[in-house]
């Protein structure tokens, strides 16, 4: 589960923002849908991620927050001496939607699709 409380203790003030995108990028990269947001590789790399906020409103007892991730990807091969798949590492963005608690602070996150983004 997902606390952002420090983001929840900026909720109203100018440094939301802020506050939310240092907090999402300290998150261990496996709370994130990074690997289901993958569209170049086939590895989601635990490296340091960027986020990029987009939108944020107020939804009965929710934050509502669309963000951009960028991260890095690689194409996994079998690692063996011969493979001759190169290990080199892929630019990949996703965004997702944060869902904040107004009193708790859990916080849920889910990977926003392009047929999501097309259907709306």
């Amino acid at each position: 589960m997902i606390k952002l409380d420090k983001s929840l203790l900026a909720w109203g003030t100018p440094d939301f923002k802020a506050t939310l995108k240092q907090e999402v990028e300290r998150l261990n990269v496996d709370l994130l849908p990074l690997q289901r947001g993958l569209t170049t590789g086939s590895y989601a790399l635990t490296n340091p991620h960027t986020v990029m906020v987009h939108s944020i409103s107020e939804v009965g007892k929710f934050i509502c927050v669309s963000a951009g991730i960028f991260y890095q990807s690689v194409i996994a091969g079998c690692s063996c001496a011969d493979d001759p798949t190169p290990v080199n590492e892929n630019s990949e963005y996703c965004e997702i939607r944060l869902e904040i608690d107004k009193v708790t602070a859990q916080t849920t996150v889910m990977l926003v699709t392009e047929s999501a983004q097309q259907s709306v």
